[in-house]
């Protein structure tokens, strides 16, 4: 059995069946902007392997930090052990951060980190003496990771974990904000949200949200004063924020974090994909110190978490040098670039029977259509085009690596196009 039929066979790739029912294509190299298929063609990534690989693939000083790495130590238990790569990272960290967060915690994937969330707010109300605040608040529309606590904050109705609604706990929802980016804001965005506060407020220990970009629940971006909104909500209810900058840390929507758009900061903040510049698995839970302190200074004395390979040396080596290469590069100016040639290249779109909204914000384009999209059908014919974008739902979206020339964004939005001019 050659290794085509293999991987179709007995490999299970995310949110497939099996065997496949859709062409899996071979990887056998990527530089750049581009992926290499075992056929010769190179496609133009308009994913940055969701939307982590923001530097490109084979970034020389990404690769050179994993070298150096690896000939020291490649993994080493964090149980009552240090290294510097931990402590460099954690360093970077808190000062990219909003100045009250302070505390790091290290894991190993973006759900693993909103779990830590979850159960960092959870710890911190059992300490805080509200054993009865135990549910989490979330938004419609939301999508916070895979994993069992994380799917239980997700949207419960319209999401890809609405099979296991009957098995996750059972937690509270607001409606999505109908204030959208670039609308006049209007203060009664948050009556909905407000309501359901002062009604359920006995019964939440923390609001999670994604901070002005909802991502694999919809791509929809609302308007930042939300956040500002109810950042003064769950102070008045003593309800912790969580902030879950996963998707949107590092530049992605123009700032490095999506809550500076409206200079909020929250109690608990959420970090991964393009931390380590999509080198490998990392993420972070970010609090402040009243959080670890409550925790740490009530039984059990501890928090009771720790991933097997919690702050990895090489993950930590690849986040240092990702940060590094960001923070010296024009990264501000690329993502606007980005942006713009986006909104100007896809508002053609607009024009499409089968589209319903084309919209942008930073390097983050999105062509929402009327129906949803039969992904094997549509998928071979970006192939064809000589670019790797991959929809979801009734979504044909844009996330690409910062460095991506002009020519490439181009090609890009002409492929959505044309692709979607022939549905």
């Amino acid at each position: 059995m050659n290794d085509k039929k293999f991987d179709s066979k007995h490999i299970w790739h995310p949110y497939s069946p099996l065997p496949a029912i859709s062409e899996i294509y071979e990887v056998t190299g990527a530089k750049g902007s581009k992926i290499t298929l075992a056929d010769g063609r190179d496609l133009i990534d308009g994913m940055a392997s969701w939307w982590s690989v923001i530097h490109g693939y084979n970034n020389p000083a990404l690769q050179k930090a994993l070298h150096e790495q690896i000939n020291k130590f490649s993994h080493v238990m964090f149980g009552g052990l240090r290294h510097k790569p931990a402590t460099e990272l954690a360093r970077k960290l808190v000062k990219l951060t909003p100045k009250d967060l302070s505390q790091v915690f290290f894991a190993d994937s973006g759900s693993v980190a909103v779990e830590v969330a979850l159960k960092l707010a959870l710890q911190f109300q059992m300490a805080a003496g509200n054993p009865d605040k135990y549910k989490i608040l979330s938004l419609k529309g939301a999508y916070h990771g895979d994993t069992l606590g994380a799917m239980s904050v997700c949207d419960p109705d319209n999401s890809m974990h609405n099979l296991f609604s009957g098995l996750v706990t059972k937690n509270i929802f607001a409606p999505r904000p109908k204030c959208k980016f670039n609308d006049e804001w209007s203060s009664s965005c948050l009556n909905e949200v407000k309501n359901i506060i002062e009604i359920e407020h006995k019964k939440i220990a923390a609001f999670i949200v994604e901070p002005v970009v909802q991502g694999a629940g919809g791509m929809y971006f609302y308007h930042p004063e939300y956040l500002s909104g109810i950042k003064k909500i769950c102070e008045e209810y003593d309800i912790l924020l969580i902030f879950d900058e996963i998707a949107t840390g590092f530049g992605r929507t123009g700032k490095m974090l999506a809550l500076e758009h409206a200079g909020v900061s929250p109690d608990i903040l959420c970090l991964g994909k393009a931390m380590t510049g999509g080198m490998l698995s990392m993420a972070a839970t970010i609090t402040t110190k009243k959080v670890s302190d409550a925790i740490s200074n009530n039984p059990p004395f501890a928090f009771m978490h720790g991933p097997t390979f919690m702050a990895n040396p090489l993950a930590c080596a690849a986040s240092i040098a990702s940060i590094d290469l960001l923070l010296s590069s024009d990264w501000q100016e690329r993502v606007k670039n980005i942006e713009q040639i986006l909104n100007n290249n896809l508002a053609k779109c607009r024009e499409l029977s089968a589209v319903n909204e084309v919209r942008v914000l930073g390097a983050i384009g999105v062509v929402e259509l009327k129906h949803k999209i039969k992904l094997n059908t549509i998928q071979p014919e970006f192939v064809k085009r000589g670019v790797w974008i991959r929809p979801f739902n009734n979504l044909v979206y844009v996330m690409p690596p910062y460095l991506i020339t002009n020519d490439e964004i181009e090609k890009l939005a002409d492929a959505i196009y044309e692709v979607i001019s022939a549905l």
